[in-house]
């Protein structure tokens, strides 16, 4: 059980949101699988409503404000920084692109959307009294956070530019994967798509901690959601790729069947 009520540090992985069409169709989908409770908001942040796990905070989820347009659903990986200003140069100079350039959200920090040089959108958070995420590693947050994309030797550079990241190289033949830290202490995944994949989009998916791999799986099924990937066994638990009621992608992570 790892509880973080500090802000995090900069380069590392700190909120996650995603705005849906439908914000009741989207607890009634994530609450039974992932038991989470949750916290709407008011007018003046449009609803906007945060997931809680025991009590503490985990990810946020909107509806469509405006009249433009809104994006195909996706989770959107925050990573944090103490000066956004500095942090979306740094993102222009090594060739990243401003989606939403950095504004302010009440007095509870500082946002922006970004693309990589890759074309992943990313987002970065200077937090004011909102920190991030309280909770990670536990069954119901997030428990790892990658970025796949088509030029893994190009996205780590990108990276670890604007973030100063140490990087490890995973690599195995056939596969490209990197593993950065901050502070000696892995925060996040670089990833290559292989051949076979030469038609997936760049994107950053978030992992969240599940008891039983196998039957959360089956829950997303039943709550409406698909399995993409179904559960295997891997180095670091057993994992299935899912996606949500309105197409969206994300992991689930829990013990290997013979842990």
């Amino acid at each position: 059980m790892t509880t973080h009520l500090e802000a995090w540090p900069t380069g590392t992985p700190a909120w996650a949101d995603i705005t849906v069409p439908d914000l009741d169709a989207a607890c009634a989908f994530y609450g039974p699988l992932f038991g989470w409770k949750f916290e709407v908001g008011g007018p003046e942040v449009g609803s906007y409503t945060q997931a809680f796990v025991d009590g503490r905070r985990v990810v946020g989820l909107g509806e469509p404000m405006g009249d433009d347009p809104a994006p195909p659903p996706a989770w959107c990986v925050y990573l944090a920084t103490q000066d956004l200003a500095a942090t979306a140069a740094a993102i222009a100079d090594a060739g990243g692109q401003v989606v939403v350039p950095p504004m302010s959200v009440m007095d509870f920090g500082t946002m922006g959307i970004f693309v990589d040089t890759s074309g992943a959108a990313f987002g970065v958070w200077q937090p004011g009294s909102h920190t991030g995420w309280d909770v990670v590693e536990e069954p119901g947050s997030v428990v790892w956070s990658e970025v796949m994309v088509h030029d893994q030797p190009g996205a780590v550079a990108f990276y670890r530019r604007v973030f100063g990241y140490d990087v490890e190289d995973l690599s195995a033949p056939g596969f490209a994967y990197a593993s950065v830290s901050v502070g000696g202490a892995p925060v996040a995944g670089v990833g290559g798509y292989g051949g076979q994949a030469s038609d997936a989009p760049a994107a950053w998916t978030l992992y969240f901690g599940v008891p039983d791999t196998d039957a959360a799986a089956a829950r997303v099924g039943e709550l409406g959601g698909t399995v993409v990937s179904p559960p295997t066994d891997t180095a670091f638990g057993r994992m299935a790729i899912v996606s949500g009621p309105f197409g969206e992608v994300f992991a689930l992570m829990g013990p290997a069947t013979d842990a």
